[in-house]
């Protein structure tokens, strides 16, 4: 009985065997492949990783030595130096920079300047429109003192909607910008508007209330 269990054994192994034998044979090559796949899968993903960073970390470097060089006042070198990140940087940085170049210029006294390159990027349907928002608010930003409530409106109007991320920011651009043409109403429902809203960042709210006080105290808005 021990022999004939040995033998059962025995010849179970070798159709086994011959069974994986044939599974190899007819399927080997083809798991060689996959595996050489997996394998060169895996190397060009980490080849592009390291590229995608690499540039990355190139761009931003390139980035944080332009601002500061305006930071230190070199306003024309960091200029040069935003400009070569638009033509060459990579991923967000040549937007950053295109913005960060119109802050430089504003800086230097041509808001005419700024406010045009501004705009450029908020009509560059190419650029996330979480850029293209934020463009906007700096564009009307800078208008509040040098534009017409009708030029900065037509930036922001639609970002002061409820439910908007930049609301805050946009009604208190509109209200300094209808404070400073008399519309004194108007200006306080924006300010308004801010105080009332709980999401609003709190240095926001004290300047909106602070405003809303000084347009009640001077009776400009009954």
């Amino acid at each position: 009985m021990a022999d004939d269990d040995t033998f059962i054994r025995e010849v179970n192994e070798e159709i086994r065997k011959e069974q994986a034998k044939a599974i190899w044979d007819r399927y080997g090559p083809i798991l060689i492949g996959l595996a050489l796949l997996v394998v060169l899968a895996t190397s060009a993903y980490v080849g592009y990783r390291y590229w995608d960073e690499s540039r990355a970390n190139t761009s931003g470097d390139a980035y944080s030595q332009a601002l500061r060089l305006a930071n230190e006042g070199k306003e024309d070198d960091a200029l040069a130096a935003l400009a070569d990140i638009e033509k060459s940087g990579y991923g967000a940085y040549p937007v950053l920079a295109r913005m960060r170049s119109a802050t430089v210029k504003a800086d230097k006294g041509d808001v005419a300047a700024a406010v045009s390159e501004l705009d450029a990027v908020a009509a560059d349907g190419s650029i996330p429109q979480s850029l293209r928002d934020m463009a906007r608010l700096r564009a009307a930003l800078l208008l509040v003192d040098t534009g017409s409530y009708a030029d900065v409106s037509s930036r922001v109007e639609a970002l002061a909607a409820d439910g908007n991320a930049l609301r805050h920011s946009a009604r208190e651009a509109l209200g300094l910008s209808a404070w400073k043409e008399g519309k004194a109403a108007d200006a306080l429902k924006l300010f308004e508007q801010i105080v009332a809203d709980q999401a609003a960042p709190q240095n926001v709210r004290q300047r909106a209330t602070l405003m809303s006080e000084l347009i009640r105290g001077s009776g400009g808005a009954s």
